[in-house]
């Protein structure tokens, strides 16, 4: 059963990510798919052949390809004549990764596709979903930083109130979602997998029907697992702590306005709070201010599927796809390497 990691942006999905290709028996795809929500919506209805080639020749020239390791010719008359949504297109490509591998089963790492999870489920009835949760202090911290997510258009950069408002959004989200799929949903706690990691491995080892082992993990260590700071960089220099940084970084006003926002929230999952939050703002100027941003962010995600914005928009080429997405395009090389070491 394909295994799909998501959550926030900055909550620590790569690192469990490639804790389960560290693992074995996963195919090793370094790099996020980014298939559900960022190339097929540019693509439209992909049960017409015409959009089909247009996606495949995007996608091959991009380095979601190079990072793949394998033969286009091998899968393209499947993608062509057969597959009729982002699922098969995913499905056909990581189960050729699989096949080329010898692997039993596949992983996906691309966070955001947390706001698509029904249509993974619809079009992937057997996917599996790993809900990684970090404390929204220290994301909000991280995502500021890094100037990750797109500011209102009168603003030159999100602050870490934003951003955190960002994190609150995203979380419930799939966490909603996340109620739909029963079984096949599973919460784990960021710091938690940092301060116990064997006992998170053996709740995911039971969740996956496969051994996690914890040795090996760090045996084969790869990616972030051998450097998990690089997950996290330009956050610190000093030794990887990636466990309440916000303490050390935000001023106690910052802290204050943080929780006074998503306080509620935090506390939901089990993060203690460090102030009064709730006396920052009455009940209306909170709910005001959220409502501000959870418009915005609904507005970009309704425009990043909207059909009748995709007609407006010229063809997305390849070129685009490599200046949105992450992927090692060493990739296959790592992996022949790992193979002639084992």
């Amino acid at each position: 059963m394909p295994v799909f990691v998501v959550g926030s942006p900055r909550s620590g999905t790569t690192l469990v990510y490639d804790m389960l290709m560290s693992a074995g028996g996963f195919a090793i795809y370094l790099g996020e798919s980014s298939i559900f929500n960022v190339v097929a919506p540019r693509f439209g209805d992909l049960g017409l052949r015409k959009n089909r080639q247009k996606m495949w020749h995007a996608w091959l020239g991009s380095k979601l390809f190079r990072a793949s390791g394998i033969d286009p010719q091998r899968v393209e008359t499947k993608i062509l004549d057969n597959c009729r949504n982002a699922g098969d297109f995913l499905c056909t490509i990581m189960e050729e990764i699989a096949r080329n591998q010898n692997a039993q089963r596949w992983a996906g790492n691309t966070p955001e596709e947390i706001l698509y999870l029904p249509l993974i489920k619809r079009t992937i009835p057997d996917a599996l979903v790993i809900h990684v949760i970090r404390d929204g202090r220290d994301v909000a911290l991280s995502l500021s930083r890094r100037r990750y997510i797109r500011p209102f258009p009168w603003k030159k950069r999100e602050t870490a109130l934003g951003a955190a408002i960002y994190w609150e959004w995203i979380v419930k989200k799939g966490r909603n979602f996340g109620r739909m799929l029963g079984p096949d949903y599973k919460e784990i706690c960021f710091e938690r997998l940092v301060s116990d990691p064997r006992s998170v491995l053996s709740d995911l080892s039971s969740f996956l029907d496969q051994e996690l082992v914890y040795d090996r993990i760090q045996r084969t260590a790869l990616g972030s697992v051998s450097k998990p700071n690089t997950s996290f960089q330009a956050e610190s220099t000093e030794e990887f702590n990636p466990v309440e940084r916000w303490r050390q970084q935000f001023s106690p006003g910052e802290i204050a306005e943080i929780e006074g926002l998503v306080g509620e929230t935090l506390a939901e999952l089990g993060y203690t709070l460090a102030t009064d939050g709730a006396a920052q703002y009455s009940k209306i100027v909170r709910a005001r201010k959220k409502l501000a941003y959870h418009l915005f962010f609904n507005a970009k995600l309704w425009a990043k599927k909207s059909a009748v914005l995709r007609a407006l928009r010229p063809d997305f080429t390849s070129q685009q796809i490599d200046g949105v997405v992450i992927a090692d395009e060493k990739g296959p090389e790592k992996v022949r390497h790992l193979t002639v070491q084992t």
